[in-house]
């Protein structure tokens, strides 16, 4: 399953924090959580991370991990073709 994780984040961050993201995201890996694409935006969300997960329950565990740093909304994505499927 694809999620779609947006971001708000709870502190400036700094770059001791840019480090911890990043051992984090290996442990993510280890997890089974694969990172499509990751970005920090201008705008109403301030981070966009895009991950694949094996189910919801998953996906909640990776929005728990970031908390303390990054107030998160997470939306799962459903293809296109799959949603046109569905009609």
């Amino acid at each position: 399953m694809i999620f779609i994780n947006l971001g708000k984040m709870r502190k400036k961050p700094e770059k001791e924090a840019v480090g911890d993201a990043t051992k984090m995201m290996e442990e993510f890996k280890k997890r089974g959580i694969n990172v499509l694409t990751w970005y920090w935006t201008l705008g109403r969300y301030d981070t966009v991370f895009i991950f694949e997960a094996a189910n919801e329950k998953e996906a909640l565990k990776v929005s728990v991990d970031v908390s303390e740093w990054v107030a998160t909304e997470t939306l799962v994505a459903i293809p296109r073709q799959e949603a046109i499927n569905l009609l």
